[in-house]
């Protein structure tokens, strides 16, 4: 789970970066409209849109943003986006998983392989690497609301398969089919979690140097500024010293 854990602290960090914040937003109202269009528009009743609902909340995306990207998929105006994962090897043979949704897939194709090709990697077929990684269900509190000990008896009561405890937070791991009940049995004992949904969890991890770390770091970064790749996912570990350059 180290470089899972490092992965995710690096893009928190960018996801914070002010020039980032409305394209982070487009982003998300995407995937709350396209939740919303697939199942019921109540997120109570809809676990992908009470997933989009909660990251939406999480980078404190306004209310009336997320009820407007909800109102939008009830209004039948809103654009068809296709979800399609792409696959590839970054620098140094690290995997890597894209997650989009577009409503032009050449384009997004087009943009994603180019990203991948600048950065001395290549797009691969879809399953070339999603074999070394696997499909969970992930739901996080802030460590205040439990303690570690709770946190876990609750989860395994819930049937949740892991709890990871740490300062930042309590992350419950469980499977695909039994997020939403475990999500909701946590949420009616701890109150609202910070995050919920489904993730792709490296088996292991490549430890990589920093010339290596910082190509991956810009991979990452271009995928991440297109407007249709939602998620990126990586099997790579980076050093202590190195975590410490880019929290500078």
């Amino acid at each position: 789970m180290a470089g899972h854990s490092q992965f995710k602290n690096i893009m928190h960090r960018k996801g914070k970066q002010d020039a980032v914040r409305s394209k982070l937003f487009s982003k998300l109202a995407r995937e709350v409209t396209v939740a919303a269009k697939l199942g019921m528009p109540d997120p109570a009743l809809n676990p992908r849109l009470r997933a989009a609902v909660l990251a939406a909340r999480a980078e404190n995306m306004p209310k009336d943003n997320i009820d407007r990207a909800i109102k939008k998929a009830l209004g039948g105006d809103a654009e068809n986006y296709d979800e399609i994962r792409y696959e590839g090897y970054g620098p140094g043979g690290v995997a890597v998983i894209v997650e989009a949704l577009t409503d032009n897939r050449n384009r997004t194709a087009s943009e994603v392989r180019s990203n991948f090709t600048k950065s001395g990697g290549a797009l691969a077929e879809t399953g070339a690497v999603s074999f070394m990684f696997d499909r969970i269900g992930t739901v996080e509190f802030d460590a205040a609301k439990a303690s570690a000990d709770d946190m876990l008896e609750a989860a395994i009561e819930a049937g949740a398969d892991d709890v990871t405890s740490d300062e930042h937070g309590h992350e419950i791991v469980c499977s695909v089919e039994n997020l939403h009940e475990v999500a909701r049995a946590l949420e009616a004992k701890f109150g609202e979690p910070r995050k919920s949904g489904l993730v792709w969890r490296p088996q292991n991890t490549v430890a990589v140097d920093d010339e290596v770390a910082e190509k991956l770091i810009r991979l990452v970064d271009n995928l991440n500024d297109n407007d249709d790749v939602q998620n990126v996912y990586a099997n790579f570990e980076l050093s202590d010293a190195f975590m410490a350059k880019m929290s500078d």
